[in-house]
């Protein structure tokens, strides 16, 4: 596995070693000795997967302490623009995002880190997208911003008219305001 730091150094791109050959291939999608060796301890508690059509958008989203998490995700099948956005406010990358494509070809997966809001959109006509969790999930402190918020200006590679929210991402507000726990 490669561990590929980004612009935000917390968030890292995980390209996992491919054997391929006529019958298909195979890969290690979790080492936790080199996770651990590469981005430091966690103890993941829930698998979650999603299917989705072309424009579906979930995002941004984060939960508040004590339930916030980190996550790793990944496209199994189709392809995903995947975004993490730091919203540490003390931190030099504060409002600022890191975007990923993930693909069922390309196998990469991402580490969103804890203090990070999370969103994807479906590139493709259906996407199959797998993430693990390190905290269980919390209805209570669930939150999110808008997918569009002018402050962080996210490219979503996609025209605008294709997105589809949920009723709950359809309601969410710019992140100035937005609670803001980290």
């Amino acid at each position: 596995m490669k561990f590929i730091k980004t612009d935000i150094p917390e968030v890292i791109i995980i390209e996992p070693a491919v054997f391929g050959d006529s019958r298909g291939y195979f890969l290690e999608s979790f080492n936790q000795k080199q996770f651990e060796a590469n981005i430091g301890p966690i103890t993941f508690v829930q698998d979650n997967e999603s299917k989705s059509s072309k424009g579906v958008l979930r995002g941004l989203h984060f939960q508040n302490p004590p339930y916030n998490q980190a996550k790793l995700v990944r496209c199994i099948e189709g392809e995903v623009l995947d975004v993490a956005v730091d919203l540490r406010k003390d931190s030099p990358t504060y409002r600022k995002y890191v975007a990923v494509n993930l693909s069922g070809d390309n196998k990469r997966q991402l580490f969103v880190p804890r203090g990070f809001a999370h969103g994807f959109v479906v590139l493709s006509e259906t996407a199959t997208f797998a993430y693990k969790v390190d905290n269980d999930y919390a209805p209570d402190h669930d939150s999110g911003i808008a997918w569009n918020d002018e402050e962080i200006n996210v490219d979503w590679q996609i025209d605008a008219s294709l997105i589809q929210l949920s009723g709950k991402d359809q309601i969410l507000k710019p992140l100035k305001d937005t609670a803001n726990p980290f």
